[in-house]
């Protein structure tokens, strides 16, 4: 009987793109697209060092069978630009593709940025390529559904997870399970290291002088060593630790097959809601040849569609993030060297700006004051335990800013080092940056180096002995000496296992840089996509609310004559939306703006119970709005309203109910014979108003902060001098 792997081994699954033209092949058709893409790009004729770098791409995706996979993922994201879904321009190491670049599946030059091919596809590590798609959180499900009908539900699946136990769950389980209460366990995991980014240290790991962080379990073996009772816990949770607890649906991959998927895997289907998923994880379909794609949902790119929008109503410029590529000589593309951009980093004034808004990293953007897109993708990188840890923020902020030499790592190598280092200061930062250094010094493939990189990144000391002798080998055919060899390997080894991918890096750094330029340069438009963006969440509101006011940007209060469902630019100020007075539902909301938009402003209150429709005389939604001050612009007082409108509405109701059914003139009861188009409302409404403090607390119920004033108004000297 064959073995498993001997049969399916050379089983092809890359899905095909089912468009190209009649006597193309997948190949050829990729190519037309691409050279039709670096025409749109860079001119025509297209230059020559991009047409070099395009067919050193196209001879590893070509031969490897990857053609189809950049033409479909290419229809995916059409297909989400031609729909007005926003889609990233770019994440992961397919930004080094200038391939993807043509077909418009990353947005960033790979040229422009030093960015690798290698570091996605290497002809000398067989690995099918992984592109993760970022698009408008609101819209990431419209685009699985596209890609389930275009290709096929038979050939399509969400993917299986399994959790597993891990250090401390093991622990709590064996305890229990053992008879101890619960305090026993909870005491054995509290003496366990803290969980690094989400990792903990496995239980083996606590035993073993060789695992990085041995060092920090002294409190838990010294419990082992001492108490029999948490031996014999820790023991037990040896055995449950790795097992699988339970199974999941991964978060944003999909599984695309050429084949059936009935006829390769197992699937099941999900009971509320019929959605297919492999019975599999995606590493086991990914071994098999299925083809994985991961739709990941980014709230930022909703934001920053949101605030383009707001900038062309508000102001009548079209802005765009990215050339469209139709001609359109009307729309502005963000430029990537603008200074008030740069500015507003430098400040360190990034809430609400994508990745940067962090204290820490508001801090080191401070220290560091940006002048290049370069420096950002650089502060993304630098911004993670492992460079923090050597202090290598630090010294970036220090030598970009002149108050620390950037000493070469060597002085033998410093003039060779400039190209790769000199945009970096001489540190060390990013994956490419060690593959660079492999292929300058040690004369490596860009493959090869991809495979240091790995390799290094491992830390298998066989692995790393072998490529140590060829680094070393390498470097010494081309003079160097033994000092600059090994002053260069020392650097390179640990600083591998946290260097950063760029391309990642300057994909999401791009992202960052929008968010950035449209707070600087249009802050109300942009503040009021922001505060739209988030919701329920009153924390954040109340940060944004506060950070748009520090900006100079006045917040209006929300007013039932000038507010949309959602936060809006109005001039230089930020209207309040209705949707965020508490209690107020679309219902309510669509009803109030259809009948301002064809009837007119409201002039009183007894005239907004005349225009608005029946949807709209919701008691509950009319008490909020009132409490919120969205009638204020209408003469009355929040208490006198607030007492009134009840017996206003019961008045009105039975009118509005009788005239959809035609039954009576709405105003019969109300006002003339003839129909006058005002009445009065029976119930007065008295001019009385809480007082200060109260009213605001109202309001602050009502919208989660306070908008139109702050109980401490007034004393914001007495403050700061405190």
């Amino acid at each position: 009987i064959e073995s498993y792997d001997s049969v399916f081994e050379n089983v092809d699954e890359m899905p095909q793109y089912p468009d190209v033209p009649e006597g193309e092949t997948q190949e050829s058709w990729l190519r037309k697209e691409c050279l039709k893409g670096l025409a749109m790009r860079y001119g025509d004729p297209i230059p020559a060092e991009v047409m070099e770098r395009f067919e050193t791409e196209m001879t590893v995706i070509g031969p490897m069978g990857f053609s189809s996979y950049f033409l479909v993922v290419a229809d995916i994201c059409r297909h989400a630009r031609d729909n007005k879904i926003p889609v990233g321009p770019g994440r992961g190491s397919a930004t080094g593709s200038i391939v993807a670049y043509a077909t418009r599946i990353t947005e960033l030059c790979p040229l422009e940025h030093g960015l690798l091919f290698e570091r996605f596809l290497n002809p000398e590590r067989i690995n099918p390529p992984d592109v993760d798609l970022d698009f408008d959180d609101r819209q990431r499900d419209a685009m699985v559904r596209y890609v389930t009908e275009k290709y096929g539900d038979e050939y399509t699946a969400m993917v299986n997870t399994f959790g597993k136990i891990k250090a401390k769950n093991a622990i709590k389980d064996s305890s229990r399970i053992l008879g101890y209460p619960f305090q026993h366990g909870e005491r054995i995991t509290k003496a366990l290291p803290p969980d690094i980014m989400g990792k903990s240290i496995p239980l083996d790991g606590i035993f073993d002088s060789a695992h990085p962080r041995y060092g920090e379990a002294g409190e838990i073996r010294t419990m082992y060593e001492n108490e029999p009772e948490v031996k014999k816990v820790i023991d037990t949770a040896k055995g449950v630790e790795g097992l699988t607890r339970g199974t999941g649906v991964h978060a944003a991959a999909v599984i695309l097959s050429k084949t059936k998927l009935t006829e390769r895997i197992p699937l099941h289907m999900r009971a509320k809601d019929g959605v297919k998923i492999t019975g599999f994880d995606y590493p086991s379909c990914e071994n098999m040849g299925l083809v994985k794609m991961d739709f990941l949902g980014l709230r930022n790119l909703g934001v920053i569609d949101h605030a383009l929008t707001n900038i062309r109503e508000n102001r009548g410029v079209k802005l765009a993030t990215v050339d469209p590529g139709n001609g359109d000589t009307s729309v502005t593309v963000i430029p990537l060297d603008d200074r008030k951009t740069f500015e507003l980093l430098g400040r360190g004034d990034t809430f609400g700006v994508f990745q940067l808004d962090g204290g820490g990293m508001r801090a080191l953007l401070k220290l560091m004051e940006p002048s290049r897109f370069e420096d950002i993708a650089a502060a993304l990188a630098l911004y993670r335990p492992g460079p923090m840890a050597a202090n290598a923020h630090t010294n970036y902020a220090l030598r970009q800013n002149g108050k620390q030499n950037p000493d070469p790592i060597h002085p033998e190598l410093k003039e060779v080092l400039d190209p790769i280092l000199g945009s970096t200061h001489h540190l060390l930062i990013f994956q490419e940056q060690i593959m660079a250094i492999a292929r300058t010094l040690a004369g490596y493939t860009l493959g090869g180096a991809d495979m240091l990189r790995r390799a290094m990144g491992k830390k298998k000391p066989e692995v790393l002995a072998a490529e140590w002798q060829k680094f070393h080998d390498g470097m010494a055919d081309n003079d160097y000496s033994e000092e600059s060899i090994k002053a260069i390997w020392d650097v390179m080894l640990p600083f591998s296992g946290y260097a950063f991918n760029k391309s990642h890096t300057a994909g999401y750094g791009l992202v960052s840089y929008w968010t950035a330029y449209l707070k600087a340069n249009y802050p109300a438009e942009y503040m009021a996509a922001l505060l739209t963006s988030v919701g329920d969440d009153k924390d954040k509101a109340g940060i944004y609310l506060a950070d748009a006011r520090k900006l100079g940007v006045t917040v209006l209060a929300p007013d039932v004559n000038e507010s949309l469902a959602e936060f809006a630019a109005v001039g230089d100020d930020v209207r309040f939306g209705l949707l965020s007075v508490r209690n107020v539902g679309d219902n309510v909301i669509e009803s109030i703006i259809a009948a301002r938009k064809s009837k007119g402003k409201f002039t009183s209150f007894s005239d907004f119970l005349d225009k608005v429709d029946l949807p709209a005389l919701n008691k509950r939604a009319m008490e909020s709005l009132i409490r919120a001050g969205a009638f204020d612009s209408l003469g009355h007082t929040r208490k006198g309203l607030s007492a009134a409108h009840e017996s206003a509405i019961d008045a009105v109701v039975p009118l509005k109910k009788a005239a959809a059914y035609g039954q009576d003139d709405l105003f019969a009861g109300l006002g003339d014979a003839a129909g006058d188009d005002s009445f009065s409302l029976d119930v007065p409404v008295s001019d009385d108003e809480w007082p200060r403090k109260q009213l605001l607390s109202i309001e602050r119920e009502m919208l989660g902060m306070y908008v139109s004033a702050h109980p401490l108004d007034g004393t914001e000297h007495t403050l700061s001098t405190n």
